[in-house]
């Protein structure tokens, strides 16, 4: 197989520690509260944006594993997110009442153990900011493999965050996310007539399209979609023009369900038409390329 065929068809390995990301946001919000074991050895408040997350593995291609690790009898109302995102649960429980659940020892082994038997994982998304990942980094790396780390701004280790290929801050993750929803809520409520700074009305009916369909779904769900996926990819090349191939599959990985037809449309390509009012297309050397107005 040529080289660039086996990039493309790389995957991406994605480990959550969950409990660390969680501990983080808990002690960011009320700092010493979660060391105390009444406020650990409780139902926990879901305070992890995991689509944020799982939006950043997707960017960088196929998503293979998904797997969390904590004490998930503590953590029953994330049940709605991980089952959306599609997240691997292990469990793990401490082996006595103040001591850690392991949750970081069984990643490292297992993420070890999944890029010796994995050729096809091309990039590994470690979520935790302990020290502790620091040998499992070299590991990673020494077989060729990316390295992205996740972590919050103040409870991840500098020296884990600097044996990464890339790090990113959880907040910043999710202050994406959290703007991406805001601005695309009011355009699918429909409760405007007019649009509002950073919302995108639906344009005309066009002679070429199906004009019912076309004003619906320009409304609807499938723009947000776009929109979500053309910044994704925007962020990963540090560039607001997006080759329009790159767009489909990115848009595949976010809603595996995803499906032109029932838009009002026939092809991708009569769809990004349907949005020329809302994006930028010019012509690039081998294909297209389009960003966000």
């Amino acid at each position: 197989m040529p080289k660039s065929e086996a990039t493309d068809a790389r995957t991406v390995a994605l480990y959550w520690d969950f409990e660390n990301i969680h501990a983080g946001l808990c002690e960011e919000r009320e700092p010493g509260s979660y060391r105390n074991p009444d406020a650990r050895f409780r139902p926990q408040e879901p305070l992890v944006n995991v689509e944020a997350v799982v939006d950043l593995a997707a960017s960088f291609g196929p998503i293979a594993i998904n797997r969390a690790y904590c004490n998930w009898q503590f953590f029953g109302r994330y049940r709605d997110a991980l089952l959306q995102n599609a997240v691997e649960l292990v469990q793990l429980f401490p082996p006595g009442g103040a001591a850690k659940n392991g949750a970081d020892i069984k990643l490292c082994l297992d993420a070890t153990e999944d890029i010796g038997r994995f050729a096809h994982i091309g990039t590994v998304i470690i979520v935790g900011g302990d020290s502790d990942f620091m040998p499992v980094s070299q590991k990673i790396k020494a077989a060729g493999r990316t390295l992205i780390g996740v972590g919050t701004r103040k409870a991840t280790n500098r020296h884990w965050a600097k044996s990464c290929h890339e790090f990113r801050y959880y907040e910043n993750l999710v202050e994406v996310r959290v703007q991406a929803d805001a601005e695309s809520a009011p355009a699918a409520s429909g409760t405007s007539a007019e649009p509002s700074a950073g919302v995108v009305a639906a344009p005309e009916a066009r002679p070429d399209e199906q004009s019912s369909g076309l004003a619906l779904a320009a409304a609807g769900g499938h723009f947000d979609l776009v929109r979500r996926a053309m910044r994704l990819l925007a962020e990963k090349h540090g560039d607001p023009w997006i080759n329009k191939a790159e767009i489909l599959p990115m848009v595949k990985r976010l809603d595996p369900t995803f499906d032109v037809v029932e838009h009002g449309y026939t092809t991708f390509s009569g769809m990004l038409k349907g949005m020329e009012p809302h994006i930028e297309v010019r012509k690039s050397e081998y294909d297209q390329q389009i960003r966000l107005r």
